[in-house]
C-alpha cells in the first residue's frame, strides 16, 4: 500500500512505464490548447506577476521598495493567488497563454489550493523540483498543473 506522500511527492509514485509526454498520465494532449506548459513560459509568466507586484509595492512605498522585500512578495502573493483561485490565472499567466488547470473535475482552482499553491512558490525550490509531467511539489501539493491556453 503506497504511503500519503506517494501522491504528490516527484519519483515517489508510480511514472508512467516507457516515458510518454509531460501531461499524458493526465489525459492531457501533447501539443496545442491544453497541453503541459513548458518551464520557459512559466518562468516568465512568474517574471511577468513579480515585476508588477514590485511596480505596484513602489507606489506605495516609492523608493522605500528596496527596502522591503516583504512588501513586494506580500503584493505578489495577492496577485498571483487571487486571480488563480477565481479565474484560474494571474495577469502573467494570462499574458503568456497559460493557466492552472485543477486535476480533478473542480472547474476552478479555489482559494484554499491557490493559497497553498502560491505559498509554496514563494519558497522557490518547490517549482523547480520537477515530475515527468513537468509539474512542480507546488503543482502537486496543490493538484494542479498549467496547461496552455493558446496554441
Amino acid at each position: 500500500m503506497p504511503r500519503w506522500i506517494d501522491t504528490w511527492m516527484p519519483g515517489s509514485g508510480p511514472e508512467a512505464p516507457g516515458g510518454g509526454y509531460p501531461g499524458e498520465r493526465l489525459g492531457l494532449p501533447a501539443q496545442g490548447v491544453s497541453a503541459v506548459a513548458g518551464f520557459g513560459r512559466r518562468l516568465a509568466a512568474l517574471t511577468v506577476d513579480w515585476l508588477l507586484g514590485y511596480g505596484i509595492a513602489a507606489l506605495f512605498l516609492g523608493a522605500d521598495v528596496g527596502t522591503s522585500p516583504f512588501a513586494v512578495l506580500g503584493v505578489w502573493f495577492l496577485l498571483t493567488a487571487v486571480p488563480v483561485a477565481v479565474f484560474g490565472s494571474s495577469a502573467g499567466m494570462t499574458a503568456l497563454g497559460i493557466r492552472v488547470a485543477s486535476v480533478g473535475s473542480e472547474p476552478v482552482v479555489g482559494v484554499p489550493r491557490a493559497v497553498l499553491r502560491t505559498a509554496l512558490i514563494a519558497l522557490l525550490v518547490p517549482p523547480l523540483v520537477r515530475d515527468s509531467d513537468g509539474r512542480g511539489w507546488h503543482d502537486r501539493a496543490a493538484r494542479t498543473v498549467v496547461v496552455r491556453t493558446r496554441p
